[in-house]
């Protein structure tokens, strides 16, 4: 699964216990050429955590040498070799926000 955090990295989460390694392959990272490795976080779970540009991404992971699609991802599409996942990254949006008799406050959201 995959969710953007507060400051507009992608969290990649993947669930597979009693493996060795794992490593998160896509278009951001040349697929296997520079894929990433994640690091394990408990109870079968491994991570990574990646800063991209906006748009949209490609990618599987890697469980000992094994290849599996996020289908808990913001979606899915056909290659082919079977499914890729996709994680959609939004553009930061500043926010400005002016509230009578006090300064304008700005966000990022």
């Amino acid at each position: 699964m995959t969710s953007i955090t507060d400051d507009g990295a992608v969290e990649f989460r993947f669930y597979r216990p009693h493996v060795g390694c794992v490593k998160l392959a896509g278009d951001f990272s040349q697929w296997v050429r520079h894929a990433v490795s994640m690091q394990p976080a408990g109870g079968g779970w491994w991570t990574a955590k990646l800063t991209l540009s906006p748009g949209d991404y490609r990618f599987r992971y890697i469980a000992d040498g094994m290849w599996f699609t996020d289908f808990a991802a913001h979606g899915i599409e056909s290659c082919e070799d079977g499914w890729n996942s996709v994680v959609l990254v939004p553009e930061k949006k500043v926010m400005s926000i002016t509230i009578p008799n006090r300064t304008t406050a700005k966000s990022v959201a």
